[in-house]
């Protein structure tokens, strides 16, 4: 169906001036794209839709005039992932917040409140997730700056996505009045719909009056820091307190975890926008997915005239209105007369799950984590500041891997009690420390470390390094290591 596109508005001066500082949220696991996205490298940070991540594209959406440097709120281990691919784009974050604990989304805007507060008190910031698609980002803006005045004018704004479809994975937003083509014309929220069944949705849908809750936010630091204190003190409270108590780490600002172990684990519609009064809605018309499944993969990706989508090395023979996903070259992954199924197959998972019954994947997570799979929460390629890793074979006492060091970049000075490691340069070339002994390697050459040797990889060159790593001992846990001198200041523990 095609979506009707509004008119760019004409703003005034004032509304021009008016910097907005974009807050990405990106600590979420994505656990209904799995096994593409995990808990170690979640969907945001996977190139899913065209040539960047989505959290790349979700940055350069608000990286034009008008928009500051952006706020990002993310988790330990996926903080240098984040800078990393800021780096790539050329983009500067004003501040990486580091959560102690996953403590949703309220405590996160909280945090981001505070921390744009103390650099531009009473400053706009325009909170988004980091995992949607928005493919016409100049229409996105204009709906945004549209809600400006009303943000200025102590108004919590959200905006809401022009239903496509009876939606049951969303809540919904009621609109105070009808909307021609839902333009973007801010107006009061009359309510909110908790998610639908599937006979509600359809009625919604038909009604014209709703509009999909899409979790993106723009306010004043006043106004919703007033909002907290007003309707979720014990949030606003706790979250000062780690905040005050925050430590600089590099670039990061680490929370306080004592503090923040302490908050409620509530979102920020139940915290304080379905108490608060004060609130404005402002449609979006445009395009529109988060991507919260793989039936919404689907939806949004190039299907042929049967409707079938293949991805990576593939193949579909009389199917119909399915997803066929392959990331490894090595495999190749077949179907032959399927209707309405995804299936998405790496080299240590595979996925089948009929399209309707997308939803449940984060049930499929759940269940395995119970059995302890590392497969539940974890993907085969480690990523580190680095650069990354990946088993290759894993036996009862040695293991096989693949490592790739970046250009400039070093790994901690460390040691090991339970294992000895020997490196095979592969490509690139490697400088090697053995206790007092420094090296260069070139392609083809080796070293080994013995057991309790202090020891270090760096690659002093342009090019990436590229090299086979053999791993011989009683345990091979990546939890033994000690590190004695890290760049990323890291701490002990396998990421630190």
């Amino acid at each position: 169906m095609a979506i009707a596109r509004s008119q760019p508005r004409k703003f005034n001066e004032a509304t021009l001036a008016t910097v907005i500082h974009p807050v990405l949220i990106c600590g979420g696991s994505g656990t209904r794209l799995w096994p593409l996205s995990r808990k170690s490298y979640p969907k945001q940070f996977v190139m899913l839709i065209g040539e960047a991540s989505l959290y790349q594209a979700s940055a350069r959406r608000l990286s034009v005039e008008g928009f500051a440097s952006p706020t990002i709120v993310t988790t330990a281990d996926l903080r240098f992932i984040v800078i990393e691919q800021l780096a790539a784009l050329e983009i500067a974050p004003a501040d990486v917040l580091i959560e102690p604990c996953a403590k949703n989304t309220a405590a996160a805007i909280c945090a981001a409140a505070l921390s744009l507060e103390a650099r531009a008190p009473g400053a706009l910031m325009l909170v988004t997730p980091s995992d949607h698609v928005i493919p016409d980002a100049a229409l996105f803006r204009d709906a945004v700056q549209s809600a400006a005045p009303a943000a200025l004018d102590g108004q919590l704004v959200t905006f809401g996505i022009r239903p496509s479809h009876p939606e049951t994975g969303y809540g919904w937003l009621e609109l105070s009045a009808p909307t021609p083509d839902f333009a973007p014309v801010p107006q009061p929220l009359q309510s909110f719909v908790e998610k639908p069944d599937l006979a509600t949705a359809e009625a919604l849908l038909a009604g014209g009056m709703h509009l999909w809750n899409a979790g993106i936010f723009l306010f004043s630091t006043t106004a919703i820091l007033v909002a907290f204190a007003a309707h979720a003190p014990e949030v606003l409270a706790g979250t000062r307190a780690a905040f005050d108590a925050a430590e600089k780490d590099l670039s990061f600002t680490r929370l306080a975890g004592a503090p923040w172990a302490e908050l409620p684990d509530i979102s920020i519609d139940y915290a304080v926008m379905e108490r608060a009064t004060n609130l404005t809605v402002v449609p979006y018309a445009g395009a529109w997915s988060d991507l919260g499944d793989w039936q919404a993969v689907w939806r949004e990706a190039e299907a042929d005239a049967t409707g079938t989508v293949t991805a990576g090395p593939a193949s579909a023979l009389d199917c119909h209105d399915t997803l066929l996903q392959a990331t490894n070259e090595a495999q190749q992954l077949v179907g032959i007369g399927l209707t309405d199924i995804i299936a998405v197959a790496m080299p240590d998972a595979v996925l089948v799950a009929h399209k309707d019954r997308a939803q449940e994947v984060k049930h499929a997570v759940a269940a395995l984590k119970a059995k302890s799979v590392p497969q539940a929460e974890k993907l085969p390629r480690d990523y580190r500041p680095w650069g990354w890793y990946e088993s290759l074979v894993v036996g009862p006492r040695f293991q096989v891997k693949r490592i790739v060091v970046h250009p400039g970049e070093a790994l901690s000075l460390q040691s090991h009690h339970h294992r000895a490691e020997h490196w095979i340069v592969v490509e690139g070339t490697a400088k090697v420390t053995v206790d007092n002994e420094v090296k260069l390697l070139a392609e083809n050459q080796s070293v080994y470390i013995p057991l309790g040797a202090v020891h270090r990889m760096e690659n002093p060159g342009k090019l990436p390094l590229t090299l086979i790593e053999v791993q011989t001992g009683s345990y091979l846990g990546e939890d033994d290591i000690i590190r004695y001198e890290d760049v990323y200041a890291r701490g002990q523990g396998a990421k630190g």
